[in-house]
C-alpha cells in the first residue's frame, strides 16, 4: 500500500517523497520504495509515535530549510482509491488556494451513511468543489450520518492534507507552541544516516502527542475543503480489504491459497499456507507466518483488545514479524528452538553484511541461489547453490552479493544466545553502530 500511494503520485509535479515513519520500519520502507523509484526519499526516523501533527511537523521543518513555501501534501500509506485520475485531479484543483495560505483537507463526497468514518462540514465556496472548513465532526450514529449524506454540506474526512509548509509550521506557532518547539530542537539536531534523518530522541519524545485534526485544522481560521470522489477507501480493519476487493459471486474475496466450499460474504487470505474454510458466512480469516486471525466480519475493528493483551503479556507477537529487512536486503525465521535457530537470509544484488563476529553463536552458511562472496576469518570464500561454510563462534565473518540476481542463503545458528543483539562490527557500509543491527 505504500508503494500504491506512491505511485499515485504519478502526473503531478512533485519533488522526492519525503516518509514519516518509525524507526523499526526503516528498512523496511527504503526498500518498498527502492522497487518503484530511482529517487532517494527523505525517510525521517520517529524513535516512537507521536500522532500525526509532530510527524507532519518534522516534515515541514525538513522542507523548510530549503523551500519554505513549498507545498507539503501528506498521505498516509493504508488508503485505497480506485480512480487515481480523479485523485491527482483532486489535488491540482486545491494547489492554488493551498499556494495562497490555505490549510487544505480532502473531504470525500460520501456515497452511504457510513458511521466509521469522521466528517468535514463544508462553508461557503473558494471555487469548483473547494470550500471554507466550517468544522470536524466525530464518527456520527447512523441517524445522524444519514442526515449529514441528506444536507450535502458534509463529507467523510480522509486525513490527507495540502498546504506550505511555513503555513502550517504558523499555526502550530500559535496553536501549539509546545509542539513546534520540540519538533523543532529535534531536527534541530537530527542525525543523517544514508537516506535516514534521525530527529533527537529526547526532544521529540518531549512533544504532546496529538492529531492534525485537534492541534491545528479545528483552530485554523484559514482552513479548506477541497472534495474528492475517487472511489476512496480508508482500510483500517481487515473487513475494509472485503469491501475493496475483487469477490466471487457467493461475495467472498480471497487471496493467497484458498479453497472455499459454502462459503459466503467472507474475506479469506492465506499467506504461508493453504487455508480452507466450510459452510461459514461473514468471516474474516487471516492467516500469516506470525499468526491467525479468525473473527466476525463485522467485529474485526476490536482486534485492538488482543493488541493490547499481546502487550500486556509481552508476546513477541506484538512486535515482531518473521520476515525482518536490513538495509541490505532481510532475514526470516523459519525454525527456533532450544539453543538453535533456522533462517533464510535474502541479500540484495550489490549489498554487503556487516564484518562482524558473535561471542555466543556459531553459524552454518548453506548458499541456495545466486553467488557468496564470504570472509571468513582469512580466508576468502565463492560459494554457489549447494554449497556451504561453518562460522565458529568468536571468528569474524562477512557475506556479500556481487552478483545481479538475490542471493538466498540458509543460516543455521546454534549456541547459548541467539539474540540480534549478539553482532560485534568491525566495518559496516552502512555505517551502523553494534546497537543498531
Amino acid at each position: 500500500m505504500l508503494q500504491e500511494t506512491y505511485r499515485r503520485l504519478e502526473g503531478l509535479d512533485c519533488a522526492a517523497a519525503m516518509v514519516v515513519c518509525n524507526a523499526e520500519h526503516r528498512f523496511m520502507v527504503a526498500e518498498q520504495l527502492r522497487e518503484v523509484s530511482d529517487e532517494s526519499p527523505s525517510i525521517i526516523l520517529e524513535p516512537a509515535g507521536r500522532n500525526t501533527a509532530p510527524a507532519i511537523a518534522l516534515a515541514a521543518l525538513q522542507a523548510a530549510q530549503t523551500h519554505p513555501q513549498a507545498l507539503l501534501l501528506v498521505l498516509p500509506a493504508d488508503h485505497h482509491v480506485i480512480d487515481a485520475d480523479s485523485f491527482r485531479q483532486s489535488v491540482a484543483s486545491a494547489c492554488g488556494v493551498a499556494l495562497g495560505g490555505r490549510l487544505m483537507t480532502f473531504g470525500v463526497v460520501p456515497t452511504r451513511p457510513e458511521t466509521g468514518f469522521g466528517y468535514v462540514r463544508c462553508g461557503d465556496s473558494l471555487g469548483e468543489s473547494l470550500y471554507q472548513l466550517a468544522e470536524f465532526v466525530e464518527k456520527p450514529d447512523l441517524a445522524t450520518a444519514e442526515a449529514y449524506l441528506a444536507s450535502g454540506d458534509y463529507f467523510w474526512n480522509s486525513g490527507m492534507f495540502l498546504f506550505r509548509a511555513d503555513r502550517y509550521l504558523d499555526e502550530l506557532a500559535i496553536h501549539q507552541p509546545d509542539m513546534l518547539k520540540a519538533c523543532e530542537a529535534a531536527m534541530g539536531g537530527a542525525e543523517r544516516d544514508m537516506d535516514f534523518i534521525r530527529p533527537l530522541p529526547d526532544a521529540f519524545l518531549a512533544s504532546p502527542s496529538d492529531s492534525i485534526d485537534y492541534a491545528v485544522m479545528e483552530h485554523t481560521a484559514d482552513g479548506g475543503v477541497a472534495a474528492m470522489n475517487c472511489g476512496w477507501s480508508d482500510v483500517g480493519a481487515w473487513s475494509a480489504l472485503w469491501e475493496v476487493g475483487q469477490s466471487d459471486p457467493n461475495g467472498n474475496v480471497t487471496e493467497g491459497d484458498v479453497m472455499l466450499h459454502d462459503v459466503r460474504d467472507s474475506y479469506i487470505r492465506g499467506e504461508s499456507r493453504l487455508v480452507t474454510a466450510l459452510g461459514v458466512n461473514d468471516l474474516v480469516v487471516v492467516e500469516t507466518a506470525d499468526a491467525v486471525l479468525v473473527g466476525a466480519r463485522d467485529r474485526v475493528q476490536d482486534i485492538k483488545i488482543f493488541v493490547e493483551s499481546l502487550i500486556s503479556a509481552e508476546r513477541p507477537e506484538a512486535t515482531l514479524h518473521q520476515r525482518v529487512f536490513r538495509p541490505w536486503g532481510s532475514y526470516e525465521s523459519l525454525v527456533v528452538g532450544e539453543q538453535f535457530q533456522v533462517k533464510r537470509l535474502t541479500v540484495t544484488p550489490g549489498q554487503t553484511l556487516s564484518l562482524q563476529l558473535h561471542h555466543h553463536r556459531a553459524e552454518h552458511w548453506v548458499v541456495v541461489s545466486g553467488v557468496a562472496d564470504i570472509v571468513r576469518g582469512d580466508e576468502q570464500l565463492r560459494l554457489g547453490p549447494d554449497e556451504s561454510t561453518y562460522i565458529p563462534m568468536g571468528m569474524k565473518h562477512r557475506l556479500a552479493n556481487r552478483g545481479d540476481v538475490p542471493l538466498e542463503v540458509i543460516e543455521v545458528q546454534s549456541g547459548s544466545y541467539l539474540g540480534e543483539d549478539d553482532i560485534v562490527r568491525f566495518d559496516d557500509v552502512y555505517g551502523r553502530e553494534e546497537s543498531r543491527v
